[in-house]
């Protein structure tokens, strides 16, 4: 734990010189909002979306204690934001932790958000479940189609409420609209769905660097092979990230872990964990045996040269950077997951009778202008949400932002009322399981087949050897 006299004497230095204004709502959202029943939370890792996820949890919960490994990036970024627990006029500041075992064995915590790397998500999340503690995990959950089926078990054995950060399926005039127009048959049968996940980045090579005095480096790469510590121009302070020091413009570690495979998997696990899964939910296909017959990763182009699936260059981004992804389903439909299309960002369903582009930011297509909104009703949207209102917006939310209240409040609603959430671990193992597989066919560069049924791959012996990756002695992912 950080010395908690220099936190507070910090943090107040922080708030006078930053405008300092916490973020707490004047009037509970809810009877259980109240301060004498609010769930008291824990948040782990609070790197840039672990404090834009804070952001709103602390006008739900009572934030009582964070934990990162980098005491700089993480833990004393924190502070800038004014998170913890409101007494009368006063906020109390979390305890502070490097070691997430120390969180999850205090008794005292009901609930955690898990914001840390990919490569983190399911060990900590299987842990937190077997300690008792409601998880909401930011996407994607997990790393290796090994890993969906262990958190899958996890959810269902423990018992506990379990919310994914996949917040799009709460845009109810963008993606639930399109959700209930396709599940409604308005489109007629589906033939092919394009689901754009834009393109990857690429970098020049990342010299070898010093770890910072402040990073816990070992426990940062936990399963994953140990690697030096590579990176290079330092990059200032954006205030979207909450931080309080630079990080480097290209590394393997905060922020730039998603184009490495060894801890994430690039645009497919970033932006396909939201599109992938809002197109599964609409045409719902999110249950075992709806998944693809076969993938082909033929046309992918990676910034590094590879070798049978792996990347023969160890010091440059290697995640897919330009791709078209097929997956085909018994029905012949064909989904496509690309790096670009014409009608850019979003989803696009194309029927016998008619389509649809769906984004973050509108629905488009001639149903839209024809007014098929107004044959939904308020039920329509209530069955969407398992049964589960959306909340009052006591602050005024629009757009994005709504989103991710509304994801929390509906995951904090089911804690005390009962319910599933809306973004539930069971049909976001099937999305993850064509984030995965599409970059399995990628690194491989051919046609893959999927048994949806028995969960694995067939046929192939080598692109078989992805469903699981060796975890580094120490960093094992728990047996369920």
């Amino acid at each position: 734990m950080l010395d908690r006299r220099n936190f507070l004497k910090t943090s107040a230095l922080l708030g006078a010189g930053a405008g300092f204004v916490p973020y707490f709502v004047s009037d509970p959202v809810q009877a259980w909002a109240d301060p004498n029943h609010r769930l008291r939370m824990a948040c782990i890792g609070v790197g840039s979306m672990g404090r834009l996820d804070m952001r709103f949890f602390n006008d739900l919960v009572d934030i009582v204690a964070v934990c990162d490994v980098d005491e700089d990036y993480g833990l004393a970024s924190v502070l800038k934001c004014g998170f913890g627990r409101k007494k009368g006029d006063e906020v109390i500041v979390p305890d502070t932790y490097t070691d997430y075992r120390k969180v999850l064995e205090r008794k005292d915590i009901d609930c955690v958000m898990i914001a840390t790397p990919d490569h983190w998500h399911t060990k900590i999340a299987v842990e937190a479940l077997q300690a008792g503690k409601h998880v909401f995990c930011e996407k994607p959950l997990t790393l290796t189609l090994e890993e969906d089926l262990i958190i899958r078990k996890a959810a269902e054995k423990y018992g506990k409420v379990f919310q994914v950060g996949t917040m799009q399926r709460c845009f109810q005039n963008q993606f639930q609209l399109a959700a209930l127009i396709v599940r409604g048959g308005y489109l007629g049968k589906i033939e092919k769905v394009t689901v754009d996940i834009g393109g990857g980045p690429t970098s020049p090579a990342i010299p070898k660097a010093e770890v910072p005095a402040s990073l816990n480096w070992d426990m940062w790469l936990g399963q994953a092979p140990k690697v030096d510590y590579i990176a290079d121009a330092y990059v200032p302070a954006a205030g979207w990230e909450y931080r309080t020091s630079p990080r480097p413009a290209h590394s393997r570690g905060h922020f730039q872990f998603r184009w490495w495979y060894e801890y994430s998997g690039g645009k497919f696990t970033d932006w396909g964990a939201h599109h992938i899964d809002i197109a599964l939910w609409a045409l719902n296909r999110q249950t075992i045996g709806t998944g693809p017959v076969s993938i082909d990763g033929t046309d992918a182009k990676h910034p590094v040269p590879y070798k049978d699936g792996y990347a023969a260059v160890d010091n440059q981004f290697n995640t897919a950077t330009q791709f078209n992804i097929y997956h085909k389903f018994d029905d012949g439909m064909v989904m496509n997951v690309c790096s670009q299309s014409q009608d850019g960002n979003g989803i696009l369903f194309e029927g016998t009778k008619g389509r649809i582009h769906v984004s973050r930011g509108r629905v488009k297509g001639k149903l839209i202008e024809e007014g098929i909104k107004d044959a939904f009703k308020p039920e329509d949207y209530l069955a969407l949400n398992n049964g589960k209102e959306f909340s009052s917006n006591p602050l005024g939310y629009g757009g994005q932002d709504l989103a991710y209240w509304e994801s929390k409040v509906n995951w904090i609603k089911c804690i005390r009322e009962g319910g599933t959430p809306i973004c539930d671990v069971a049909s976001h193992v099937q999305c993850a399981h064509l984030c995965h597989l599409s970059g399995i066919a990628a690194r491989l560069g051919r046609e893959i087949q999927w048994d949806s049924v028995n969960e694995k791959i067939v046929g192939d012996e080598q692109a078989a050897s992805f469903f699981a990756r060796e975890q580094r002695k120490g960093y094992e992912i728990p047996t369920v």
